[in-house]
């Protein structure tokens, strides 16, 4: 995020490179500073005869130089943004004789998503040379949540562990996605808003009681019948709760508090910093070590590491992913 806003800081302050290499796993950046680019380096008037965008599946390296090297008109720079770049990875070297020399009133924007290019090539030589090379990773699920309120703090919003949670569970760790639903959020809610669990139910239709969140509280407080509830729940809804994301949640969830059990200091703070997670969360993985012993926790990974490949269709004779959800949690609980 910090290269992100020093390449912004450098574009506002006249800094513009010729040629913007964007790439990586997480699309959500590579169209921010893309987004950034197309919105801002031009003037409206200027945008007309001198901005250009094209499309990987669409056009080769030949007409993507070609463009390049035309000169602007009545302008001082024009812009090229080529999106879905990464259509071209067969022949994406063949950018390098460009980058060695690119055309400097010229603003090349490479959106190069889900892919690299290989560092130890002649192209990204060339291109750390003369332009910018932005490599977007992808975060972790353990740091969505504080990506979520990092984003949230900058729009003068805030929000509940609890709900941040809901949104990792619910929309995975895609920040294009989780974007959105912020923006949705933003519309309905005042500046200043801390965003609550019930706001997160009423705006975007994540249930607040049964979620993947819920079921793993309710199991690790050894609390049966609300564990039930939720499965049933997902079980009359199955869409909305494939199995194969509860399962990976719930593994996760017994991993990290096999490490807990392994842990010799356990002190919130050390527990948190040892599990990557929220301290706020703690207090949930004290309460399940005390129902879930050592023995009894790897008992259970393995019985995921089981369920996951029956989730899949292995071994299942097509029993309803309800069934094995509640078969899985009787063997949770036995």
């Amino acid at each position: 995020m910090d290269e992100v806003k020093q390449i912004v800081k450098d574009i506002k302050s006249g800094h513009i490179k010729p040629i913007y290499f964007l790439m990586g796993e997480e699309p959500y950046y590579i169209d921010a500073i893309s987004d950034y680019i197309e919105n801002n380096v031009l003037s409206e008037e200027e945008k007309g005869f001198n901005q250009m965008v094209l499309y990987g599946r669409d056009v080769s390296i030949d007409d993507i130089v070609s463009n390049a090297k035309r000169y602007p008109m009545m302008a001082e720079r024009q812009v090229v943004i080529v999106k879905e770049a990464q259509d071209l990875s067969r022949t994406i070297e063949k950018l390098a004789g460009y980058a060695e020399n690119p055309q400097p009133t010229t603003v090349l924007v490479v959106n190069y998503k889900y892919k690299k290019i290989d560092k130890r090539k002649s192209l990204y030589k060339a291109i750390k040379k003369s332009g910018a090379v932005f490599e977007s990773k992808k975060l972790y699920e353990n740091q969505v949540a504080d990506w979520i309120r990092r984003v949230l703090s900058g729009k003068n919003y805030s929000i509940s562990p609890k709900a941040a949670q809901m949104l990792v569970e619910f929309l995975g760790t895609d920040l294009s996605k989780i974007n959105n639903e912020l923006e949705k959020l933003k519309i309905v809610l005042p500046e200043g808003t801390q965003i609550s669990p019930e706001q997160i139910e009423e705006n975007i239709g994540i249930s607040k009681d049964y979620n993947n969140f819920e079921l793993r509280k309710a199991i690790g407080e050894r609390n049966t019948v609300k564990a039930f509830k939720i499965i049933n729940y997902f079980a009359d809804n199955p869409k909305d709760n494939p199995m194969v994301v509860t399962v990976s949640l719930l593994f996760n969830f017994f991993s990290q508090l096999l490490h807990f059990h392994g842990l010799h200091d356990k002190n919130p703070r050390n527990v948190a910093s040892a599990l990557k997670i929220n301290p706020y969360f703690v207090n949930e993985y004290v309460s399940a070590a005390r129902n879930f012993p050592m023995r009894k926790v790897s008992q259970i990974v393995a019985t995921l590491r089981e369920f996951d490949v029956r989730g899949k269709g292995v071994n299942s004779n097509a029993v309803p992913q309800g069934d094995l959800l509640r078969e899985l949690l009787v063997r949770i609980f036995a």
